[in-house]
């Protein structure tokens, strides 16, 4: 068995690297988050941005293992 390794850094991203994204959250969260965007005075998507990159750890690997067929 052999496994592959997938790393994820966010420090390689640049400000005009952008994936559009659908989620379902609660509302009076997106509510709460847009009240804040708006007291930051960023947009809704920085904000979001923002609390991904301070809860994610800086690197994510992922090891997947390869099961090998005779």
């Amino acid at each position: 068995m052999t496994s592959t390794t997938i790393s994820c850094s966010i420090s390689s991203m640049t400000t005009d690297d952008k994936q559009r994204m659908t989620i379902f959250i609660n509302p009076a969260i997106a509510k709460h988050a847009r009240g804040q965007a708006v007291v930051e005075e960023i947009t809704l998507t920085d904000l979001v941005e923002k609390a991904l990159i301070k809860y994610l750890p800086e690197e994510t690997i992922i090891k997947k293992a390869e099961i090998k067929r005779n």
